[in-house]
């Protein structure tokens, strides 16, 4: 027995290394697909160390677990890469409703006859659990577009979430100071899965990257907790991991955006505001076609592209890797201008990219473009919207005044496919398109993509 107990160790040892490697490793682009392997292989050890355990008696249901975990699993990693924000927030709902069911059942099990110290992390692995488990449901469904996508707000919204969250807190305290009120458990799984609602409901679809990682901060601080309560080191660290990787990128999505920590954290923010009188204003804007787009990306020397949401939805990066191939074979120098809140959940738009094999070096981040834009000869902006809005540096109105953006309006032309003139997901008005170097090219970005492709390859012939 104790050699099998050394054999677990170790084996757990090992997994909690290649957790940390890969973590290590997906933070650059270069090094992420080992990263994946790492974190799966580690996985792999976690659970076959868990089943040597010799409290386990019987095998027949964890068997008919696993059976039925990779039957839903499977389908769910098949999704398409536009689903992949949401199918991400499934899994932190997922993840969180196995902490709180394991949590609860640990507290019934139990008893009263566990220290202070357990009770208390127990009822925070709970209540952390049951408040990302609804959250997340709540942030998929956004995702999904099966609820709302703008804000849902109310008078005194953030006084009723505190409160609510203060209930559960304190009937935990509650539970930890007199342990013999089992009844009162139900309560702390129960009005967390009400708060979860309540934190997602007032935040916009233009937050989501933001919100996606703070449940993955969540999930992970969560299974830290049980990790205490079960007296699993692996539990403990990859929690740990989890929690403080996806804190920080919250801090660094919340900054991206220009939005204190704060305002993440307790809800109410993104809601819709009125763009502003010049939004009110009847402007043109001037349209060009394919063939136009083309001429003008064929007599450029420097050209930036600004992938957004818009491309992701219309599944246009291998397009655009054709057009990538296509401009600079003409001797165009060709970058990618990627903010950090560009589509549904961070590095969005650096996973589509890299599907179609445009190199790594290529996609440069906002810190790192901007200064290239006065520069850029063309600017060709693919589904982005509030990323690319100068009223984030222009307009102390704005909703997203003082929001980083990218500066594709200091490029000499500026072209724009989109679909048509509604707002994006901040719901305001963007004067990009109407200033007199902008070009839009309305139309669905593959199809006006290939068209641009096609165009090049005929004017090459020719």
């Amino acid at each position: 027995m104790q050699a099998s107990q050394n054999i677990i160790e170790i084996t757990y040892l090992v997994a909690t290394a290649l957790f940390i490697l890969s973590l290590k490793w997906m933070s650059s682009p270069s090094t992420a697909r080992h990263g994946v392997w790492a974190g799966e292989l580690g996985m792999v050890l976690a659970i076959a160390g868990t089943l040597l355990n010799h409290g386990i008696v019987d095998y027949k249901w964890i068997a008919i677990a696993l059976v039925l975990g990779t039957i839903i699993g499977v389908p769910l990693g098949m999704v398409q890469m536009t689903a992949v924000p949401q199918r991400t927030a499934l899994s932190h709902a997922f993840g969180a409703l196995c902490v709180t069911l394991v949590g609860t059942s640990e507290f019934y099990l139990r008893g009263t006859d566990v220290s202070r110290f357990t009770m208390s992390v127990l009822c925070m692995e709970v209540i952390l659990g049951s408040l990302t488990f609804t959250g997340s449901l709540m942030a998929a469904g956004k995702l999904q577009e099966v609820l709302p996508q703008r804000p849902i707000t109310y008078k005194g919204q953030n006084v009723v979430n505190l409160g609510v969250l203060a209930i559960a807190v304190g009937l935990a305290a509650y539970v930890v100071i007199h342990p013999g009120h089992p009844h009162v458990f139900p309560f702390i799984v129960g009005i967390p899965l009400l708060f979860g609602v309540l934190m997602i409901i007032p935040i916009g679809g233009a937050d989501m990257p933001t919100v996606i990682s703070l449940l993955n901060s969540y999930a992970g601080l969560s299974a830290a907790a049980m990790g205490f309560v079960l007296d699993s080191k692996l539990l403990i660290v990859a929690g740990a991991l989890d929690g403080a990787s996806g804190f920080i990128l919250s801090l660094n999505m919340s900054k991206a955006m220009n939005r204190s920590f704060s305002n993440v954290l307790f809800g109410a923010f993104g809601q819709e505001q009125p763009a502003g009188a010049a939004a009110q204003e009847t402007r043109n804007v001037r349209s060009a076609s394919a063939e136009e787009a083309a001429a003008i990306l064929s007599a450029a020397n420097k050209v930036v592209i600004v992938p957004g949401y818009g491309l992701a939805v219309a599944q246009a990066q291998h397009k655009v890797r054709e057009l990538y191939d296509a401009l600079t074979k003409r001797g165009v120098d060709v970058k990618f201008g990627i903010h950090p809140v560009a589509g549904r959940m961070p590095g969005h738009m650096n996973v589509l990219l890299a599907e179609a094999d445009i190199p790594y070096d290529k996609l440069l981040d906002l810190d790192e473009i901007n200064g290239d834009f006065p520069q850029t000869d063309v600017a060709l902006v693919i589904g982005a919207n509030d990323v690319t809005n100068p009223a984030a540096r222009t307009d102390p109105g704005s909703p997203i005044y003082g929001m980083p953006i990218l500066d594709v309006d200091k490029a000499r032309t500026v072209m724009v496919i989109k679909r048509g003139m509604s707002p994006g997901f901040a719901g305001i008005d963007n004067p990009l398109y109407y200033l007199d170097q902008t070009l839009m090219l309305f139309g669905d970005a593959k199809s006006f993509v290939g068209d641009i492709v096609r165009e090049l390859g005929s004017a090459g012939h020719n």
